[in-house]
Parts: structure tokens; sequence; C-alpha cells
């Protein structure tokens, strides 16, 4: 029998490296305006592109994964994050004047290598005998916490050190470990994987409807983590009036690092995963409530940090379930529920910021201001957490409901 200890290690690893392609172009947004004079609202395109690149790979996933040599996909994908990253260093570098168009094809290049990344390895993973595999589908999950926070650390202390101007050294830096990656899975055995569940059974329709409320769930998890992983900073920044580096450091940097501990410690400990999940997803939505409606701010500030925890698990563990609960479903379900999560990451933010431009500038805001003794832009950011807790909240009742439904028909769906 193969050992697979190494090809579960260059997972961990991808999974790892990839994390830069998740918050480096953002570290850099105000370096690209500075030097390339890009306006805010043509980098926040790039942000679009690598959402909808990263979607339409998990679509293409989810219905033709038959047409795809998994193995060899795998051991290419790290390749294409690598060209990705180089394209986004050289193309600006050294063609100025194409610099935005230079980051779009850098931005989709690696976008597709995060999507591969997304859809592949938890499946690959989870194709890796093991005793304890929902342990190791939640490390696998945990670095990429501890990536953003590796990348963020260190890219800060080198443009610090060296200054905005030597960027694109960092960028290629960071492009050489998936390179390393890909090594690694060249290296290492590859496990058979099913491409997708065989159709036809008295069990179909259900296994069917099983799948459809997975991927609900992690469209609903993705949504509550990600409305507070895009806003925390911002709304900490608001709330106590302080600078964008230590919102940075309050904020996200602390929400990353308890995401990472939470999923490092279920990956050691953890079982029970729907109840889990369901007592996870309902923190959530306490802590969006108080964030909502406490006037003070340090209170709301560590209901937005402890978010971290409540959220930790809902992408993760939203997979374990379906593993668990389904087995056997294939890369083409991990490529949909890949697609249910990039969704959520996708509206819910977007969805928060339109109610936060819109509640700010209309009157309301301003009269209840003045009563509460905040700023109409506090009231928009309170407006804004408070619609972001329907997607917890919906979670939460979701799980009451999945978790009786798996209960009364495990043998039925499995």
């Amino acid at each position: 029998m193969p050992n697979y200890k190494l090809t579960k290690r260059a997972c961990y690893f991808a999974y790892l490296a990839m994390s830069s392609v998740f918050c480096l172009p953002a570290l850099l947004f105000t370096t690209f305006r500075e030097t390339f004079g890009i306006s805010y609202t043509l980098l926040g395109t790039l942000v679009l592109v690598n959402f909808c690149t990263q979607l339409a790979i998990d679509l293409v996933f989810s219905f033709f994964s038959r047409f795809f040599n998994i193995k060899l996909t795998v051991r290419v994908m790290p390749l294409l994050t690598a060209l990705g990253l180089t394209v986004y260093a050289l193309v600006p570098t050294f063609f100025p004047d194409f610099a935005y168009g230079g980051l779009v094809i850098g931005t989709v290049i690696f976008s597709v290598a995060s999507g591969l990344c997304e859809v592949l390895l938890s499946p690959t993973v989870a194709a890796l005998p093991s005793k304890t595999p929902e342990r190791d589908m939640s490390m696998l999950h945990s670095l990429y916490a501890w990536g953003v926070l590796l990348v963020v650390g260190v890219s800060t202390l080198f443009l610090q050190l060296f200054g905005t101007e030597r960027w694109a050294f960092l960028v290629l830096f960071w492009a050489a470990l998936p390179i390393v990656s890909s090594v690694l899975f060249c290296l290492s055995p590859m496990p058979d994987m099913e491409l997708s569940h065989p159709e036809g059974g008295k069990t179909a329709g259900k296994r069917h409807f099983a799948m459809t409320l997975c991927v609900l769930c992690i469209f609903l998890g993705s949504a509550a983590e990600n409305s507070m992983t895009n806003w925390i900073s911002a709304y900490i920044e608001s709330a106590l009036g302080i600078s964008k580096a230590l919102g940075d450091i309050l904020g996200l940097a602390l929400f990353a690092l308890l995401l990472g501990v939470t999923r490092t410690l279920y990956a050691k400990y953890g079982k029970n995963i729907v109840r889990f999940l369901l007592v996870s997803m309902s923190g959530a939505a306490v802590c969006y409530l108080v964030v909502g409606f406490s006037q003070s701010a340090v209170l709301s500030m560590i209901a937005c940090v402890l978010t971290g925890i409540c959220t930790s698990m809902l992408w993760p563990g939203s997979l374990i379930m379906m593993e668990e609960n389904l087995p056997g479903m294939g890369v083409a379900a991990y490529a949909l529920m890949a697609a249910g999560g990039d969704f959520g990451a996708s509206v819910a933010p977007q969805l928060l910021g339109i109610v936060v431009d819109t509640v700010s500038a209309s009157s309301l805001a301003t009269e209840l201001a003045l009563k509460l003794s905040l700023t109409p832009e506090q009231v928009g950011m309170k407006a804004g957490m408070l619609v972001a807790s329907v997607f917890p909240i919906l979670g939460t009742l979701l799980l009451v409901y999945i978790f009786r439904y798996f209960k009364k028909n495990k043998t039925a769906v499995a």
C-alpha cells in the first residue's frame, strides 16, 4: 500500500502557499494606486475578477469533472499559482503603461489555480486513508488562516524594511512557494478519486436533496464568515476611531488567528460535526446581533473578533458533514460545495457594503446618530451587521433541520 504521508503534507503546504493569493493583492492596493494611478474602482474590480474566476472553475468542475485528469491537474495547479503571481509582478514592472492589464491577467491565472485548490485539495485529503478524516480536513483548512497571518506579517515587514517600490520582489518570493508544492505533489502517490457519484437507485433523490442542504449550509456559513472578514477592520476603525494599521491588527489579524486556532483545535479534538456547526452558526448569529445593537464600542469589537471562533468551521465543517453523511460523492460534489461557498463569499460582503452606503447617506441615519451619539457611518455599519446577521440566523434554522434530517435518513442517503 502506498505511503500517503507525503501526499497529505503536500496538500497542507499547497493550501498554506495558496493563502498569498487571497490577501496579498489587497495589501498592495495602495501601492498600485500610488505607483500606477489605478483607481479604487478598478482595484475593486480585481477582487470581482478573482471571485468570478474561482466561481467559474467551481461550476466547470461541478458539471464537467469527468473530462479532467484529476491527478495531473493537482500536480499542475501550483504552477499556475506561480505563473499568475509572476505575471502579476513582472508585467506592471516592465510594461508600466499596461500595468492594469498585467494585474488582470495575473489575477485570472492565479484565480484559476485558487479555484482548483478549493475544488481538488479537499477531496484529495478526503480520499487518503485515515482514521480521523474529519480532523485531517479541519487541519487542511486551518492552514488558510495561518497562511493569511504569515503573508500579512512577512509582507508588512518586507515593505517596511525595503520599501513599497520593491513590491515585485515580494510577489516573486510568494510565487516560489507553489513551485515547492508542485515538486512535492510530483514525488507523492496520488489516491484514486471518484469524479462523481453514480446516478440511479432508490436513494438518488434523497442524496440529491441532502446534497442541496449541504450546499445551502456552506453558502450561509461562507456568507457569515466573509461578511465579517471583509468588514471587521473597517468596522473597528469606525467604532473606535483608530488607524487602519491598528484596525487591521485588532480586526483581520486577530480574526484570522482565532479562525486558525479553532480549526487546529477541532483537527485535534473535534467530533459530532453537525452539532458543532449548529452551535457555531447560532453563536455567529448572536455575535452579529451584539455588534448591530450594542452601543458599546469595546463590546462590539469583542463580538466582531469572537465571530472568528464561531465561523471558523462553517466552511470546512460543511465539507466534513457532506463526506460523513454522503460518502463517495466525488470531485463534482466538492466543486459544487466550493461554488456555494464562493457565491456566499461574493454576495454577502457586497450586500453589507450596499446597506452601509445606503443607510449612512439617509436622513434616518442622521437622526439616529444624534440620538445615539454616533456618526451616520457608524449607524450604517451597525445596520449592515444586522442585515448580515440574517445569514447565520437562517443557517441556524437550516442546521436544526439538517440535524433532524440526517438523523432520520442516515441509512437512506449513505
